[in-house]
């Protein structure tokens, strides 16, 4: 189970039966009135570092035995559920995750390169279609595991998400010891493998799957505004299969009709979605720019800051005027993304929580990675969720994926995908690491200024 949108297609409903039939139902049946009681209050860098560290512990402590890569899901009450799925996304994000580890001092540098070795080999030698990784291999033989009856080829989404990691990696540890060399060298060669050329099929536009067995099936044209954009911006930078430049205007920009007027909360939405204009999950503001820095990015549709920092108040000040009155919402306990839910019949399901459907439910993942965007209103959540929360909320790798205090119920599970983003859009806030790594890359630089780009930030 991962991201929500495939261009608004929802491909969960066996993956949430399974969901739903495995584990506990994540509700807190706690007899204590008040578990949350003297809990030791942190101050904010402490909060934060801790914040980091616990999301960090999802991607070594959890990582698959023999792959060293992210594991989909992480049931805490059931560990051997889907043990041997790794996620290719999901593990994008577990290499900017080290990434903050190593520069923070929470895990050991030398051991990290032993792991990023193995990591990185067992990509080499995993499935690959036309350079692409699937959505979901098996950690022990690098096999493809079907995400559905015919996406069982490359998912062109995850593996930039994937790529925007290895980049990130690359550039990290390219002037290090030879053993350092060696993994930016194998990320180097990892990235620069992705045909982005193939997922075109001779069209201005790129697709999101391709299969061996089914072809283009799923057809699903990669258009805006979603998560995607880092897919058109890897398709741009690759020196070795890169992508025409009017593919990103004619169909991710729809020739200009993803831009939108309107506002909510007094807030311009900017884009909208395939001709829709809603507000998505906050992960839209966050996939894509783990790595892309929004900070004075601009092109002809937008300011891309003004976008994301729009969209995430727009959530916030949804969870304050709380149409629909759900306990518990307030300035502290706010975010909503595509996360485990719950259902109407109590069971745990997955859905993607956004003013249009929200269900009461709060993902932490959405404020704490929002951190660079709405810096008080994300501490205010940080501070709630460990220092009065901790006791419930709070479990082996940090935040549980979700929570909802109108329905006192609280899911003890994990996904790469949401712990993910936490440590490294917070590490954006504190120091920009990755968005420096990645938009140093000399390749990104010129893939952002060939579809129109401009950084303030970065000089071009």
């Amino acid at each position: 189970m991962s991201y929500f949108s495939k261009s608004g297609l929802v491909l969960f409903v066996a993956l949430v039966s399974i969901a739903c039939t495995s584990g506990s139902s994540g509700q807190d049946n706690t007899a204590n009135p008040d578990p949350n009681a003297n809990i030791p209050q942190l101050t904010d860098a402490e909060l934060l570092n801790k914040a980091q560290q616990d999301a960090i512990k999802y991607f070594w402590d959890y990582a698959h035995p023999v792959s060293k890569l992210a594991r989909e899901r992480y049931h805490v009450d059931d560990p051997s559920n889907d043990a041997n799925i790794v996620t290719t996304g999901g593990s994008g994000f577990g290499l900017m995750s080290i990434i903050v580890g190593v520069e923070r001092g929470f895990v050991s540098r030398t051991e990290a390169v032993s792991r990023l070795t193995t990591a990185l080999t067992f990509l080499e030698n995993a499935d690959r279609f036309h350079g692409a990784w699937p959505h979901w291999m098996n950690g022990t033989n690098g096999e493809v595991i079907p995400f559905g009856t015919v996406d069982n080829g490359g998912d062109l989404v995850e593996t930039a998400f994937l790529c925007q990691g290895l980049i990130s990696l690359r550039e990290y540890f390219k002037n290090g010891s030879v053993e350092e060399q060696a993994i930016a060298q194998k990320a180097d060669d990892l990235w620069k493998g992705v045909e982005w050329d193939w997922y075109t099929k001779g069209e201005n536009a790129l697709y999101w799957h391709w299969s061996p067995n089914y072809q283009w099936q799923l057809n699903f044209k990669l258009e805006g505004y979603n998560e995607c954009l880092i897919t058109y911006v890897m398709g741009a930078a690759s020196p070795t299969h890169p992508v025409p430049n009017a593919s990103y205007h004619q169909a991710w920009a729809r020739n200009g009709a993803i831009v939108t007027g309107g506002s909510a909360y007094g807030f311009p939405k900017i884009f909208n979605h395939n001709g829709t204009s809603i507000v998505g999950p906050m992960f839209w503001a966050h996939y894509s720019y783990l790595g892309l820095d929004p900070r004075g990015l601009s092109d002809q549709y937008a300011q891309y800051w003004d976008l994301n920092v729009n969209h995430t108040k727009i959530i916030y000040q949804h969870c304050q005027v709380n149409p629909f009155q759900y306990v518990g919402y307030s300035n502290k306990c706010w975010g909503l993304t595509a996360s485990y839910t719950r259902n109407s019949d109590g069971s745990t399901g997955y859905a993607a929580h956004q003013p249009t459907a929200d269900r009461g439910v709060i993902s932490p993942t959405a404020a704490l990675s929002s951190m660079p965007y709405t810096p008080d209103e994300s501490m205010r959540f940080l501070r709630f969720i460990y220092n009065e929360k901790r006791n419930t909320h709070v479990g082996i790798a940090g935040p549980y994926d979700a929570f909802s205090l109108h329905y006192n119920w609280v899911t003890k599970r994990y996904l790469a995908i949401d712990q993910g983003t936490i440590a490294p859009m917070i590490e954006n806030y504190r120091s920009g690491l990755l968005w420096n790594l990645f938009m140093q890359a000399p390749e990104v630089k010129t893939g952002l200024q060939n579809l129109g780009f401009s950084s303030t930030q970065h000089g071009f």
